[in-house]
């Protein structure tokens, strides 16, 4: 396929893709707002010196040290961040408030992204983990704009899918001026599809570079006593769909051996979470749901995380944590911050898309996989009834996050490096 195809189908397809977002909002009515943002159209913007663009929550958290690093820089850059859903502009709301700029991401159309550029004139893009947009990278060229590829990732499965479009793939990579891999396999699967050597560096993964808030202790020390403090309580983040059934009987099982134990149930989307909730007064599982402020009795069951932005108190006052994601094959997701908190964290079997992350942790006896819903609850219930494991463990965990740190410092010389010498 090549850029001209790809446009005019991605013309044709246009009007669906509207109609998408409108079916969307019908279940999260954020998708049907600011959606002229997505055309381009409407107040111009901000002008900006760097464009991030961090698709959802996960991008927008793994952006978020750099995003701290570049606008405590010095001279203080300004930055603008486009998503694509609207709980990725939520969590870039609630971590940065009004000190970042927020579009949606437009369309990757010519005309759309001219009038785009024409109007927030960035001097460098910064494209989070594995968003390859063909004409982003020709429009960017055509103004010199210098496009990074940061803490880039590529699994062998998303591999396989951009070797049908061959030739299309390979035109794209070669425009970004910089492909920052988080892992030498990443690296080796992009330069495979056609980037070019020389602008591919291993830089490590950012994510080991996340900052906790000073007040996290304080606050899941709060959320532990609203549990129960004596409690065994684990948590199921970020899980899919066709996923929380597993989870539910998972903890059914749990229950048996430790009747008291509470799990706390987050689903990765928020349209989701009155469907997870019916599902489990189906089951017949005590609920309390924190968007409504319900108390933990000790009878309760179930703990529903329903809110945007409190993972990270829920993992941190957790005893032990289990990554959603995993047990069907959306990839899983990333380990790290129940990990930064000293927390035991398990996983499925479909982590493809944080295998380096997830390989490391498991290696180093800071995280366990686990092949079904069985052995997810033979595990916690051995977890939670071993706090010198469960202690073990978890600072294994510590220990890599701190001795993987860096990454941010390698990618910003990067960055810095083709930031314009003077300021826009």
């Amino acid at each position: 396929m090549t850029r001209r195809l790809y446009t005019f189908l991605l013309r044709l397809l246009l009007p669906l893709a509207l109609l998408r977002l409108y079916w969307r909002s019908l279940k999260s009515p954020a998708y049907r707002r600011r959606v002229r943002e997505r055309l381009a159209l409407g107040p111009a913007g901000p002008a900006t010196q760097v464009w991030i663009h961090a698709v959802s929550v996960g991008e927008v958290q793994a952006a978020e040290p750099l995003i701290r690093r570049l606008i405590e820089h010095d001279p203080p850059l300004s930055v603008l961040v486009t998503t694509t859903t609207p709980t990725g502009a939520e969590r870039l709301r609630e971590r940065f408030g009004d000190s970042v700029a927020h579009r949606y991401t437009p369309y990757d159309l010519p005309g759309i992204l001219d009038r785009f550029l024409s109007r927030t004139t960035p001097a460098l893009l910064i494209v989070m983990e594995t968003e390859i947009w063909p004409n982003t990278l020709a429009a960017c060229a055509k103004r010199d704009i210098p496009v990074i590829l940061a803490n880039a990732r590529l699994s062998e499965r998303s591999a396989r899918g951009y070797r049908r479009f061959a030739r299309l793939t390979r035109e794209t990579l070669q425009g970004f001026d910089l492909i920052a891999a988080q892992a030498e396999p990443d690296a080796r699967r992009f330069i495979a599809l056609g980037a070019d050597p020389d602008r591919v560096q291993v830089t490590g993964s950012i994510k080991f570079d996340l900052r906790q808030p000073a007040s996290l202790v304080d606050q899941a020390e709060a959320m532990r006593r609203a549990w129960g403090g004596q409690r065994p309580v684990w948590v199921a983040a970020s899980t899919h769909e066709g996923e929380d059934g597993s989870v539910l009987a998972a903890h059914e099982r749990i229950r048996t051996v430790l009747p008291e134990a509470l799990l706390v149930l987050v689903p990765r989307h928020p349209e989701r979470f009155d469907r997870v909730a019916e599902l489990v007064t189906r089951q017949g599982l005590t609920l309390a749901r924190r968007s409504r402020q319900e108390p933990s009795a000790p009878s309760t069951a179930v703990f529903l995380g329903d809110t945007m932005g409190e993972l990270p108190v829920f993992l941190a006052a957790a005893d032990a944590a289990f990554m959603g994601g995993s047990l069907v094959p959306a990839g899983g997701h990333n380990l790290l911050e129940a990990a930064a908190s000293g927390v035991p964290v398990a996983i499925g079997p479909h982590h493809f898309n944080f295998a380096a992350i997830t390989e490391l942790l498991c290696t180093e006896e800071g995280a366990t996989e686990v092949a079904d819903t069985e052995a997810l609850a033979q595990l916690m219930i051995s977890w939670l009834s071993d706090a010198t494991e469960r202690a073990r463990i978890g600072e294994n965990g510590r220990r890599i996050v701190e001795a993987n740190r860096g990454a941010l410092d390698r990618l910003m010389t990067l960055i810095e490096a083709r930031l314009p010498k003077t300021p826009v």
